[in-house]
């Protein structure tokens, strides 16, 4: 524990440099973890969206595949409630039934997993997600686990939230270009205000039940014509 500061400022000063985009700082997270935090050896990021859909968009390792795949066919399992109950859950020893998932749990000890470490990595509206450490071993994860991982998960999320926040203001300055170019070619197509250009797409968008930047992509790809 005594090199943690150091260790930690070194993870994210790699989360800044590695994250491009929401895929680049999930996997530098999950890489970062196996690294970072003692007894770990594989890692998963398991997202349970508002549609209840449980996806694992980040794996690494084998075992990290099969633990999520098993996880999302039965609808049970530790990485699914550290997500949605924004808690962190530490299974010593997989093997021993579990009540909140006694289903897992024994898929899961014939796959060779001994013991599990959950973290929530953020709530987003009605959207989760955990960052999910596994060990061969039985009673892998100790207090020092629990306490760097707490520490990781938080920077990991404050991360991960810096990428969205970024891409949603590149989306939306992109998303303002495409409209824009959509009204300059309807008022030089219909002799239009750009009010009167901007009330047409709107009109356009509720009548086809198509979001307005989609509506306008149209506009823009079809060019100018005659």
């Amino acid at each position: 524990m005594a090199g943690l500061p150091t260790q930690m400022a070194e993870i994210a000063r790699r989360l800044r440099s590695e994250s491009k985009d929401t895929d680049s700082v999930l996997r530098a997270i999950s890489r970062a973890a196996v690294d970072a935090i003692p007894g770990a050896e594989f890692a998963s990021i398991t997202l349970v969206t508002k549609q209840a859909q449980v996806e694992s968009p980040i794996l690494i390792g084998d075992l990290a595949r099969e633990s999520d795949r098993l996880q999302a066919e039965l609808r049970e399992g530790p990485c699914i409630r550290a997500a949605i109950d924004s808690d962190t859950i530490c299974i010593d020893d997989v093997s021993v039934p579990d009540p909140r998932w006694p289903r897992y749990s024994a898929e899961a000890t014939k796959l060779g997993i001994g013991s599990i470490l959950c973290f929530c990595l953020w709530v987003e509206g009605d959207n989760f997600g955990a960052l999910n450490l596994i060990s061969t071993k039985t009673d892998a994860f100790d207090d020092d686990s629990r306490s760097i991982g707490s520490l990781f998960a938080a920077h990991a999320a404050i991360a991960f939230s810096a990428v969205r926040e970024t891409e949603q203001i590149r989306a939306a300055l992109t998303n303002r270009d495409i409209i824009g170019q959509a009204k300059g070619m309807l008022m030089e197509r219909y002799s239009l205000s750009a009010d009167e250009a901007f009330r047409l797409l709107a009109r356009l968008s509720q009548d086809t039940n198509t979001k307005l930047v989609d509506v306008a992509l149209q506009v823009v790809e079809a060019g100018p014509g005659e």
